[in-house]
């Protein structure tokens, strides 16, 4: 019989441990179980069936066990010896001193206070495949950023949204199209607690929205190891239907949803943050982190705190709050940064809605678009990001030389290499990410599983070629299980029968080539540009001796035709009779499958159009398991190929024909695979090993292993822009925030008179016409600067070697000094430049601003040359 009545309120009910055993709440609430083996081992040994049916989540495992069973495991002394063991363990690493405590202890010798805390906003967060709250590399990447910030004790705290039905789930119709379902999240039943007021009932912090609405929101926290995570979510009773679902999807819904969205995400996760302070004791953040654009209003909401709270003024708060933020841009094209129409954000910033100490016209002026190639009327959040913080990054090196190419517009007076984004190449956190039989092979060859700690990778050579070769064999054997095994239940979702599936014991070999491509599917990642001849991939797949197989998965945004076109041209030819045993689609790509995917293959594929790769982290984690990469000189490959650690995509950059393009690339990656890949993996001894491609796979873990970790990334953080922006924070704060109030009256001083400013005539001397190596030229420059002194400005010989169009490249830099005060606030600055390289060489004279809080000379935009 058909249940046609519905719950009017759903809640789960939360275990009630014995007192002997209730360390495992803890264990399960904290989400270090999801990269520590040892505690998932003791959940597991509960009762191994329940383990997997209940998708290895500890909450769920616990809610499923009989008070009967508890008492039963509460009552065996060696199971509660583990669990004491555990909870010991987990105490020691949520309070003993790691890398974060020694480099700050070292600062405090050295006179640098490093920063109490730090916030960390994104949109969203992968952390676990139990906690569905990430739709892609961005997500993947903040996750593991807090996981690796929780193993080096940096006091990190993340702030984010909860949304009731994550991203989505992928399956596919019976024709290969992709479809959408959205399975609701109850919190009460995942590792998550509420913050509640000291009477128990809920924290609720709160965001005023157009028409008189209020948008409150509950907060929930996920502990990551020593990290809380900060969840903030709209499905509170008080809320109109609308409001409430603002929280419900990852990047969906429609309308105002997005802005309403990064609205609680900024604002309201400042407020979360306050409220967390005030809850647990927890120190105010000294530096905040934007993760991307979304999350740009916490500027907003801090300005008018310091507004509020201690009498600033609009620009004076500006200077605080830019001096502690950094911003961290992860788009290579325009296309993937939110922008909103200004009467938007009038509707939602002006009027009724005004946001004390933030006029909207200043609010507007921050994500205006007012630059050559800009768009009037539309708010960038991306800018805004850009303009509120003053420390930004890029995400690898070509990612950054793409970065300041792509937002140079705000800093009109400089050349894209001194536009202010640097660059941190992300990382992965190898405890998730690695394959415990890579641990194993590590501790039985090397003495330990702890290869990072020991600082063990020149000892990689040491491990059996016999070892390495069994080992990843193993890795490949247990993902061709699983990919069965996903195989047959996606066949069975789209319509198929048991009697028309027994072929699928036939997918994939496990001593078969395996190359792996699992990304998003967005058009510039070019899912089906391996499809471009499909003969030829046909005939790579079958080859009698050197055959191939590939593991392909990956979702398309719901609102993206095109993308779920391409999905569905791959899934139609995977389901092609006689190739389906070597190609597969396996659809819902998340963590829990990459944690077998990435291990399990032997190559990792990526071709995107370069540049539009802006890091790609997934061929790292390959390469931790093992695994060669093949990919497009683009993201993080293109700094760390090295011609041994894998293969580069030769690329048709400057076809502007998209079509050739694809083609041209499409046929080198062919005959990559053919004549290289496939032919060293199946070049064997004569004991079956494939000696040279071993050598490739230690080389790569010994060069490539150090480089790729999350915990490096962590520690460049750190070190490069966490640090000096919270010596800027104190700087400016100090004295009652006396050096905001400071910085923000010279920069508007200096706007006043930039204009008036002029280098009026330069005088070279000490060079002959025919200037050779070790000759000094000496330069004499008379400026005007409009009412400003020597003190305020920076006079600079800008020098390099010059192309035919008499533009300078290679520049340096070299300070002028002042030599003469003559009337109307005109000087005479001079300097020597030794000529210390060969060709054609040139020069001009600059003026920049100058002063001690600014970060660099670029900061304002404004300079002015001969």
């Amino acid at each position: 019989m058909l249940l046609l009545v519905k719950a009017i309120r759903r809640f789960s009910v939360r275990t009630v441990l014995p007192a002997r055993i209730e360390g495992l709440g803890e264990l399960a609430s904290n989400l270090r179980w999801s990269w520590h083996p040892p505690t998932r081992d003791l959940f597991e040994s509960i009762d191994p069936a329940k383990w997997a049916s209940a998708n290895e989540d500890p909450v769920k495992l616990l809610s499923r066990l009989s008070a009967d069973q508890l008492a039963t495991l509460a009552a065996d002394d060696d199971f509660v010896a583990r669990v004491e063991a555990a909870h010991d363990d987990l105490r020691h690493y949520l309070t003993d001193e790691r890398w974060y405590q020694t480099w700050s202890r070292e600062q405090q010798d050295g006179g640098h206070a490093a920063p109490a805390a730090i916030a960390y906003f994104s949109p969203e967060f992968g952390i676990t495949a139990v906690l569905p709250q990430y739709s892609g590399g961005l997500g993947i990447l903040a996750g593991d950023h807090l996981k690796s910030a929780s193993d080096l004790g940096v006091p990190i705290v993340g702030v984010g949204l909860f949304y009731k039905t994550g991203y989505f789930k992928q399956a596919l119709s019976r024709d290969g199209w992709q479809v959408e379902s959205y399975p609701v999240l109850d919190p009460d039943g995942l590792p998550l607690s509420l913050l509640r007021e000291a009477d128990g009932t809920p924290a609720v912090i709160s965001v005023t929205l157009p028409a008189g609405r209020l948008l409150k929101a509950h907060v929930w926290r996920a502990q990551v190891g020593r990290v809380p995570l900060l969840l903030l979510d709209s499905d509170v009773a008080d809320n109109d239907e609308p409001t409430r679902r603002v929280t419900e999807t990852l990047y969906g819904g429609g309308g105002d949803t997005r802005l309403e969205q990064e609205l609680l995400l900024g604002v309201g996760g400042v407020r979360a943050l306050r409220l967390w302070s005030r809850l647990s004791g927890a120190p105010t953040p000294e530096v905040y982190h934007t993760n991307e654009g979304h999350a740009g209003f916490l500027g907003v909401e801090r300005i008018t705190e310091l507004v509020r709270d201690h009498g600033l003024t609009f620009d004076e708060a500006l200077e605080a709050v830019r001096a502690a933020t950094v911003f961290t841009t992860h788009t290579p094209v325009p296309a993937g940064i939110d922008r909103f129409s200004a009467e938007k954000i009038n509707l939602y910033f002006g009027g009724a809605n005004s946001v004390p100490g933030v006029p909207v016209d200043r609010l507007l002026a921050l994500g205006a678009e007012d630059y050559e190639g800009g768009q009037p009327g539309i708010f960038n959040m991306a800018v805004m990001g850009l303009r509120l913080a003053q420390r930004a990054n890029g995400v690898s090196q070509l990612h950054g030389v793409v970065s300041r190419e792509m937002f140079d517009g705000l800093w009109p007076g400089f050349d894209d290499v001194e536009v202010p984004i640097t660059s941190i190449t992300n990382g992965v956190h190898a405890p998730t990410w690695v394959d415990r039989s890579v641990y194993d092979v590590a501790r039985r060859h090397l003495g330990t599983a702890d290869i990072a700690g020991a600082d063990a990778w020149d000892r990689i050579d040491e491990v059996p070629a016999d070892a390495v070769w069994s080992t990843k064999r193993e890795m490949r054997g247990k993902l061709v299980a699983e990919a069965r095994r996903r195989v047959r239940a996606s066949w069975q979702k789209r319509g198929a029968s048991d009697a028309e599936l027994g072929w699928i014991n036939d997918v994939l070999d496990p001593d078969v080539l395996t190359i792996g491509f699992a990304r998003r599917v967005p058009t510039y990642k070019r899912l089906t540009l391996m499809l471009s001849d499909k003969e030829r991939l046909r005939s790579l797949l079958l080859h009698p001796e050197r055959p191939i197989q590939l593991v392909i998965a990956g979702k398309s945004h719901p609102a993206d035709e095109t993308g779920k076109r391409l999905i569905q041209e791959m899934v139609q030819f995977a389901d092609e009779a006689d190739v389906r045993h070597r190609i597969v689609f396996l659809p819902n790509y998340d963590i829990a499958m990459a944690q077998s995917l990435y291990p399990g293959c032997d190559v990792w594929l990526n071709n995107p159009l370069r540049p539009f790769e802006a890091c790609g982290t997934s061929g790292m984690k390959a390469a931790l398991n093992g695994g060669l990469n093949l990919s497009i000189l683009d993201g993080w490959w293109d700094e760390w190929f090295d011609g041994r650690n894998g293969w580069a995509i030769p690329t048709a950059d400057g076809v502007e024909d998209p079509d050739r393009r694809d083609d041209i690339e499409a046929t080198a990656l062919y005959d990559l695979i053919e004549n290289s890949v496939a032919a060293s993996f199946y070049d064997r001894d004569a004991d079956g090993l494939p000696q040279g491609w071993i050598s490739m796979m230690t080389h790569t873990l010994k060069t490539l292993g150090p480089k790729v970790l999350a915990s490096r990334m962590v520690q460049d953080y750190t070190q490069q822009l966490y640090s000096p922006a919270a010596a800027a924070g104190r700087s400016v704060g100090e004295n009652e925030f006396g050096g905001a109030r400071s910085l923000a009256a010279y920069k508007a001083r200096v706007r006043s008179a930039w204009s008036r400013v002029k280098v009026e005539h330069v005088e070279p001397s000490g060079v002959s016409d025919s200037p050779q190596i070790g000759d000094t030229l000496q330069l004499r420059a008379f400026v005007d600067l409009g009412g400003l002194t020597p003190e305020d400005v920076e006079v600079q010989l800008v020098h390099g070697h010059v192309n035919e169009s008499d533009q300078l490249r290679d520049v340096e830099i070299a300070p002028l000094e002042v030599t003469e005060n003559y009337e109307g606030g005109r000087y005479q600055f001079a300097g020597t430049q030794p000529l210390r390289r060969t060709g054609s060489f040139g020069y001009n004279v600059r003026i920049v601003p100058r002063n001690a809080s600014l970060a660099g000379a670029a900061e304002l935009g404004l300079a002015r040359n001969a």
